[in-house]
């Protein structure tokens, strides 16, 4: 299937392309119904099963963003490609031993390794960034985008019919069979020339940013993507849940679940190329902008929602929303990035992603355990706002001078 009049980053994508679809498909197969399979190891009341709910699907996060500037670092001295491989092999295992987990602080547990391993989404944009042409950069972003989110889309509605027909472990296993494929795929097909850094040279956060004109910008960028998952991320505790309630305990709750999760990346699978290419032509910073606008129009009112058929509708829109944000963010990081520095800068961004993605669902935790699922959404909306405003003055600020 290669072809030797396409460039080497060109195949590259492709490969890395099926290995986000596949990262992106494992890994959302479960967490809509986390709340239920974790519900049916112990009678928990419902503010107990939340915060189990909100630990469980924040832990692999948290152990991801500590240790994401490490393998960063890593990478700018080995290669993307081995980082790659350690990360798909590592959730091969990891998301199989979920499956047998017994109870619910095992559970967390292996969620907590799984965390270490992960970022094989992250480094496949940073590889691709490293080789893409600067003037087909925000394309580029936006196709990489449709395999993860194409993933996410699928995921949630395969993974809860299975839930439903043969129980929560099976698709933990069917992850960890995904992320085998993904492995054998990246090993065989991506192809990386890759020259490392100098053994002398200093790898910290000051010497990774000494080549890049905007700085604020790209703290902004490492703010935002931290809110931007904050808020997208906050339901995902909590929506199994809240459709269940939505429902009132009648109908196939977790089939419902992976459709109302997966109703955001339908939107973003064909928005994010389109929102990419705009990006190129106009600047991503007027597509950012917009696209964090939008989101806080569509998040305020499902405060208010009554039925499942008005969350879809809400959750569908704010996929296009989603579509002008993480990528544009990556496209903006590759345009700002010296070559030397790009894996670190974008572990860096993975820590903020993984930040954002902790901070969300315990925050959703606790409003849903003291108010109502439904206030989740107006602290999502307050996240945007503050989101919009940093990332307005971040641009004045730097474009100023």
């Amino acid at each position: 299937m290669s072809n030797s009049s396409t460039p080497q980053w060109q195949r590259n994508m492709r490969a890395l392309w099926f290995g986000n679809f596949a990262t992106g498909a494992g890994a959302s197969m479960s967490l809509p119904f986390l709340p239920l399979f974790i519900s049916q190891m112990g009678n928990f009341p419902k503010w107990e099963l939340t915060l189990y709910a909100g630990a469980a699907f924040a832990v692999t996060f948290l152990s991801q963003a500590i240790v994401s500037p490490l393998w960063g670092n890593l990478a700018d001295r080995t290669g993307r490609k081995p980082m790659l491989l350690r990360a798909a092999f590592g959730m091969t295992i990891s998301a199989t031993l979920t499956g047998f987990s017994p109870n619910v602080w095992v559970l967390i547990i292996i969620r907590a390794i799984q965390g270490t391993f992960s970022g094989y989404i992250n480094n496949a944009y940073a590889l691709v960034a490293s080789e893409v042409p600067s003037d087909k950069s925000g394309s580029a972003m936006g196709k990489m985008t449709t395999g993860t989110v194409g993933g996410q889309l699928i995921g949630p509605i395969i993974g809860g019919y299975l839930a439903g027909m043969f129980g929560y472990r099976i698709p933990f296993f069917i992850f960890g069979f995904m992320m085998f494929c993904a492995s054998m795929v990246t090993l065989f097909f991506v192809k990386e020339n890759f020259t490392p850094i100098a053994k002398k040279a200093k790898s910290g956060i000051k010497e990774a940013f000494a080549g890049i004109a905007h700085k604020r910008v790209v703290w902004a960028m490492f703010a935002s993507s931290l809110l931007i998952q904050a808020a997208t991320n906050s339901i995902n505790p909590i929506i199994s849940l809240f459709v269940k309630q939505l429902m009132h305990g009648h109908g196939n709750v977790a089939f419902m679940s992976g459709i109302i999760a997966a109703l955001p990346g339908i939107a973003t699978l064909f928005s994010a190329p389109k929102l990419g290419e705009l990006g190129d032509r106009v600047g991503p910073q007027k597509v950012l902008l917009w696209g964090l606008a939008f989101s806080g129009i569509v998040f305020f009112p499902m405060f208010f929602v009554t039925s499942v058929g008005f969350l879809g509708v809400l959750r569908f829109l704010i996929g296009i929303a989603d579509a002008a944000l993480l990528p544009v963010v990556q496209t903006v990081l590759t345009l700002e990035s010296p070559t030397q520095s790009v894996s670190r800068i974008f572990s860096y961004y993975q820590s903020a992603q993984a930040f954002g993605c902790v901070v969300g669902p315990m925050l959703a935790s606790g409003v849903a355990g003291i108010f109502d699922y439904r206030h989740v959404f107006l602290m999502t909306t307050l996240l945007v706002i503050v989101n919009l405003v940093m990332v307005g003055i971040a641009y004045r600020k730097d474009y100023k001078r």
